[in-house]
């Protein structure tokens, strides 16, 4: 009689842990710095140093010096957005279950050219989502 109890209630927390885990989304790319927005919110021809580049989206992919003799940073992300949502509440209530899942790419490239003093001349950025 106890072993039933003890079996009851592991698997109603078993249920319970599903459904708690199954709820939720998972998007594995919103912390990345490097996105459209944060280019053009902070990024200023004239105004942004190397430093505050640095700060902002890390380590460039690329560093190369042009013709002119300045540096020219280049920035490169790709990932693979995956979001998934289960719904283990229905197994409890309805006897049935569904599921969802969806995934996407996006590609970021930001080149920035620096004037000698260190300072943003010129930058372009290109997104894709697919």
């Amino acid at each position: 009689m106890q072993m039933n109890r003890i079996v009851y209630t592991l698997g109603l927390f078993f249920v319970l842990g599903l459904i708690a885990v199954g709820c939720q989304s998972i998007d594995a790319d919103q912390h990345d710095p490097l996105t459209h927005g944060n280019v053009t919110l902070h990024l200023r021809q004239g105004v942004t140093s190397q430093a505050d580049v640095l700060e902002l989206f890390g380590a460039p992919n690329i560093a190369t010096v042009n013709s002119e003799g300045n540096e020219v940073w280049t920035y490169q992300r790709h990932a693979t957005v995956t979001k998934a949502s289960n719904s283990y509440s229905t197994i409890v209530l309805l006897g049935a279950s569904t599921s969802g899942f969806s995934e996407s790419s996006r590609t970021m490239t930001l080149i920035i050219k620096f004037n000698k003093e260190k300072i943003v001349s010129e930058f372009k950025s290109m997104s894709s989502n697919f």
